[in-house]
Formats: C-alpha cells, structure tokens, sequence
C-alpha cells in the first residue's frame, strides 16, 4: 500500500510565493516520474509540471519561469516552487507519483489528496 501526502497549499497575494510538497509511503521499490497538477472550478485537470527520476523536467507554458519542481529521492518527496502567484494560479493543486511497490512488478500512478491554492488580486 502507498499513500502521497501533500501540504503547504493556502492563501497568497498575487506576487508572492508558496511550496509545496508531496510525501509517499508504505512499500516503495521505486519511484519514476512525479508531477504536479491542478484543477480550477469548472475546468479539467490540467498537467502543470513533470521530473523524471533523471531529473529531466518539463512545464507547462503558463508557468514556466515562475514554477519549479524538484525531487528529494531520499525522501520519497516531490516539490513544487511557485513564484509571482498570479490569480489564475488559483486552484486544487495534487500530486502524482509512478510508483514501484516491488521490483518485479509494473509501475503504477497514485494521486496526493490535493491541496488548496489561492491567489488573490
């Protein structure tokens, strides 16, 4: 069993700030790309940024140069860095981590419990 736990959502005005992480646990053998989504009132899930386990990353227009991810192997956690929040940054944000319970058996996508973010005007 892997669970993903995900805080540091919240309350920001436009311009500022916030990170976000995102932990897994239970039984873990490796773990290949992770990445951030997020989901506005009324739209679809859209991705927001990937990182392989190479440390390969990709983003979506709309964040590039204000977003950053990162992985902490060691610690089974991927982060997101959101600078200069802008109010369409505004949204349910959640996790997604491909996951390897044993060595001899496929990956498999498990999502975080979402965490919400706000960006005022």
């Amino acid at each position: 069993q892997v669970e993903l736990v995900e805080s540091g959502g919240g309350l920001v005005q436009g311009g500022g700030s916030l990170r976000l992480s995102c932990a897994a646990s239970g039984r873990i053998f490796r773990i290949n790309t992770m990445g951030w989504y997020r989901q506005a009132p009324g739209k679809e899930r859209e991705l927001v940024a990937t990182i392989t386990s190479g440390g390969s990353t990709n983003y979506v227009d709309s964040v590039k140069g204000r977003f950053t991810i990162s992985r902490d192997n060691a610690k089974n956690t991927v982060y997101l860095q959101m600078n200069n929040l802008k109010p369409e940054d505004t949204a349910v944000y959640y996790c997604n981590q491909y996951i390897q319970s044993r060595f001899y058996e496929s990956q498999r996508g498990y999502w975080g419990q979402g965490t919400q973010v706000t960006v005022s005007a």
